[in-house]
């Protein structure tokens, strides 16, 4: 696109370019957050209320002891937590010791988290009690030599800390038994990092800050490599895209946000926590968002403004008898992202708040956001809005040229939010960038006169369940390998509570083998969102002459 006909729809006051450059390191935007707002609260959780100044003093220690361990600059250290005080912490000390912050989602089973830390090469792990033996289980497979164990109550208080952890741990039986003899508390290593000398590393905006995890078409997860430059500017330019919205928040009103999509998810990452360090306001952490009578009474002693969320969220927000609990009067961001917003979600959304949801699109690769309806719109678009500030949008045919003006092609992306590649993977990073610098999506969109983009279809056989991305072929890779299964194919059927549903198709080897055998098998090997919801078995799978599996026509039966 030769020129940028989404500017006119920016609302008044967004600028088309922003100064990304305004940091060296997002090191120096969390140091910087740390002395200015030293006496504010950063983060809320269950009660407790954790300051600026804390966090800096608590992550310095940290960063310390991990320097402490001899990991070098540029390691990577691997962190497996819901959203407890734990993880902002764990995360600037990481990046303040000049190491690479590896996401996991605490949810993997022990295969998919062995595959995580080899490719990531992870040297070390802060992880939450409650997951530790999935860790025991193929810790040894893996060159993880450090193991700092967290506990749900670390940063309550005495008191509220064992009496939380006694609940969780005895009570509600979430800590599964594990074995981990080298691990070393979480507190204990604050304790000892506080004792030891601390190095401020010179960070570069080009080092690297993240490996963000992804699936990929091959189906296996691969990290997407996301520098301090890149992240830097998805703040900044997610803060400048936000402003005419967030300037009403009262003079002298800490401004506070929710963040109840988990922080492994670069969404929460970028939009939640890095967003919310920058401006100085609150973060609300919600452990189990899943709980929607508690998320509404931990909201509702808080005064929100900022809620990003998934549509599936919203929507069991907006329908809960609880909902009214909270004051909606002050919220002025609803961000939805993750996957499409339902218009009818989004109409109920804005008669119970007055807030409209502003639906955004973007990616790990993208840091993630990239595009996002203007803060100011009060009408539902069903699109996923215009290109942020600095951000360029093009449609690619299937030649890799310019779609002709009106039809459709494959979303590709410019800016300076896009990843530096794959984390070692030279082949799939040249599968997606094109030799001017965009990023292929393999989402396939229109484009209107005012410079709306909306997504039409996918390029690739994807399944998009809540925000997640569910990879088929890593799913059919793991079933197929199954004593009993002949074959297997899987695909995304409509779903009205997490937009899609994963369908699994299966040829029998064993005739004895029942959709009990298969789930369990699936349970044991694949994380939740990517178990399937219907097991259907046949004599045999619809292909092509040349034997590809026609997984269009397993949709439509």
């Amino acid at each position: 696109m030769a020129e940028r006909i989404w500017l006119t729809s920016y609302p008044a006051g967004v600028p088309a370019d922003i100064d990304v450059g305004q940091y060296g390191s997002l090191v120096d935007l969390m140091e910087e957050s740390f002395r200015t707002y030293s006496s504010r609260v950063a983060y809320s959780f269950m009660g407790q209320d954790i300051s600026y100044a804390q966090t800096d003093s608590l992550s310095q220690s940290f960063a310390a002891y991990l320097q402490g361990l001899g990991l070098a600059r540029g390691d990577r250290v691997a962190v497996m937590m819901p959203n407890v005080p734990q993880y902002p912490v764990a995360v600037a000390a990481i990046l303040r010791a000049g190491l690479v912050l590896v996401n996991v989602n605490p949810l993997y089973t022990p295969r998919e988290l062995e595959h995580q830390l080899k490719d990531s090469g992870a040297k070390a792990i802060v992880i939450i009690e409650n997951f530790a033996s999935t860790l025991e289980k193929c810790l040894a497979a893996t060159p993880v030599k450090h193991v700092v164990l967290c506990a749900m109550g670390d940063q309550l208080g005495v008191v509220k800390g064992a009496v939380v952890n006694y609940v969780v741990r005895s009570l509600k039986k979430l800590v599964p038994p594990f074995d981990l003899p080298t691990a070393v508390r979480f507190n204990q290593a604050i304790a000892r990092g506080s004792k030891a000398d601390f190095t401020r590393p010179l960070l570069k905006a080009d080092d690297v800050a993240v490996l963000q995890y992804t699936g990929g078409t091959t189906g296996v997860s691969k990290g997407a490599v996301l520098l301090h430059r890149n992240v830097l500017a998805n703040v900044l330019q997610s803060e400048a895209w936000n402003a005419p919205a967030m300037d009403r928040v009262p003079a002298g009103v800490q401004p506070t946000s929710v963040c109840a999509l988990p922080l492994y998810h670069i969404f929460a990452f970028t939009i939640g926590m890095m967003l919310t360090l920058r401006t100085g306001g609150k973060l609300v952490l919600i452990p189990n968002p899943r709980d929607i009578p508690a998320v509404l009474k931990e909201l509702s002693k808080h005064t929100v403004h900022t809620l990003p969320a998934v549509n599936t969220l919203f929507n069991a927000l907006a329908t809960h008898p609880d909902f009214d609990t909270v004051d909606w009067s002050q919220l002025k961001v609803s961000v939805g992202g993750g996957t499409a917003v339902q218009s009818a979600v989004a109409k109920l959304w804005l008669e119970k708040t007055g807030c409209p949801i502003c639906e955004g699109y973007g990616l790990s690769e993208t840091s993630p956001s990239a595009s996002c309806n203007p803060v100011t719109s009060l009408e539902y678009t069903g699109s996923i809005g215009v290109p942020l500030p600095n951000t360029w949008f093009k449609l690619l045919d299937d030649e890799g040229h310019e779609a002709a003006p009106g039809q459709p092609g494959e979303i590709a992306i410019k800016g300076p939010q896009v990843m530096a590649g794959y984390w070692q993977r030279p082949d799939e990073t040249a599968k997606v960038m094109t030799p001017d610098g965009y990023f292929k999506t393999g989402d396939i969109g229109v484009v209107d006169a005012r410079g709306f983009f909306k997504i039409v279809d996918r390029k690739k056989d994807m399944i998009l369940v809540s925000g997640f991305n569910v990879y088929p072929n890593e799913l059919e890779d793991v079933v197929g390998q199954m004593p009993g299964v002949m074959e297997c194919a899987c695909v995304g059927i409509a779903d009205a509570k997490s937009g899609e549903a994963v369908k699994l198709v299966v040829v029998r080897k064993d005739p004895a083998l029942t959709e009990a055998d298969v789930r369990a098998w699936c349970k044991e090997n694949l994380t939740g969102y990517k178990q399937p919801r219907v097991v259907e078995f046949r004599d045999e799978l619809p292909k092509t002459p040349v034997g590809k599996v026609l997984r269009r026509e397993l949709r439509d039966k």
